[in-house]
């Protein structure tokens, strides 16, 4: 059969989809990358980011929604239009997570979930460079529809950074299903019909993944959370935040923490609780000697949570690219701390790697 009778037949069975919609998918079907393009690309941040919730990596994430598309045009005549588009991508597209997952040996995690709080009197463990820490996600790429009121967390929050280490404890499936029924709000059975399981299957991994979540889930900062955006209320200590840093001002640092704050900085799986031991590894490590002007934060948008690109001061005097911080707020102190030591970020979060010399 040729293309172009292929194209029309699809027409003729795409009855139940949107006429339009219909025409553009027969074009495609014939051959025409260009309406296939038009029809997916408005899909391609959502389907992003449900990759990201999955995987836990903005890399990977990357690649599976490019592998997703390459099976979505290899595979089109096998949309039948009984259920979206939409949801046909996302089950391509969970697919394509659970094949990569299989084969990833680990599971991508925060210091935290994987090593006990270090000694700030000791030196740093040396990094551990395998593809095994969570990373972070520009609010930039952040796209999804408004999920319906019986979801039970917000776009907002379940991008967060305790959410998502959370989200990695449980296995594929349940992690799958926990997105779709509570952050997407879908219903069981179309869960079900996306994961080729039974509605009990979906209700049955729901259950248990809720139960883990439940232990395994704090949202440090619950009251931040609520908040749409950065307002007048966190900006003062936001401001006050990267003061500190850049003047490496122990006492405000001090000033500035939760009594059990902690400090991360994958890939090195140091990590330190408590203020206390948070104060005495930066005074001892990160501000030891003349460290004022050693670093320079600008603000970024990550994981809807407030974040800093962090450069740091080289012995020319100039700033190159260090890492992307990101913090959790409770109220009017810092909760958490997460810097993601790696320059190659700054080229995902559209930031230049240098800064004028200091």
């Amino acid at each position: 059969m040729s293309p172009m009778a292929r194209g029309q037949q699809t027409a003729q069975h795409l009855t139940g989809l949107d006429p339009a919609v219909a025409h553009r998918l027969a074009a495609a079907r014939a051959g025409d990358q260009h309406e296939f393009s038009g029809l997916t690309e408005p899909y391609r941040r959502e389907l992003q980011l449900h990759c990201y919730r999955i995987l836990g990596s903005l890399q990977e994430a990357e690649d599976t929604v490019q592998e997703t598309l390459l099976r979505a045009w290899r595979r089109l005549d096998t949309f039948e239009g009984r259920a979206s588009l939409r949801a046909w991508l996302y089950k391509i597209a969970t697919n394509a997570c659970f094949d990569a997952l299989d084969r990833r040996p680990r599971r991508r995690v925060l210091p935290m979930a994987q090593f006990p709080p270090s000694d700030p009197h000791q030196p740093m463990a040396p990094p551990v460079t395998e593809p095994i820490w969570l990373e972070p996600y520009p609010d930039d790429l952040i796209a999804e529809p408004e999920t319906g009121p019986e979801a039970r967390y917000t776009l907002r929050e379940s991008v967060t950074l305790a959410f998502l280490a959370a989200l990695q404890s449980l296995p594929p499936r349940q992690r799958a299903v926990l997105i779709l029924c509570d952050v997407l709000d879908w219903h069981a059975s179309e869960a079900a019909e996306l994961l080729d399981v039974t509605v009990a299957a979906v209700n049955s991994a729901l259950h248990r993944a809720r139960v883990t979540m439940k232990k395994s889930y704090h949202a440090r900062g619950r009251d931040a959370l609520a908040l749409a955006s950065i307002d007048n209320t966190l900006r003062p200590l936001l401001d006050r935040y990267v003061q500190v840093w850049e003047a490496a001002d122990i006492d405000g640092l001090v000033a500035l923490l939760r009594e059990d704050a902690r400090l991360s900085m994958p890939p090195v799986p140091t990590w330190y609780l408590g203020r206390e031991a948070i104060v005495t590894a930066v005074r001892d490590a990160i501000f030891a000697g003349e460290a004022r002007g050693r670093w320079l934060m600008r603000p970024v948008g990550a994981n809807r949570q407030p974040a800093f690109a962090v450069y740091h001061r080289t012995e020319t005097g100039q700033y190159q690219a260090f890492g992307i911080s990101v913090l959790t707020l409770d109220q009017d102190r810092v909760a958490d701390i997460v810097t993601f030591i790696d320059p190659a970020l700054f080229q995902r979060f559209n930031l230049s790697l240098e800064m004028p010399r200091g």
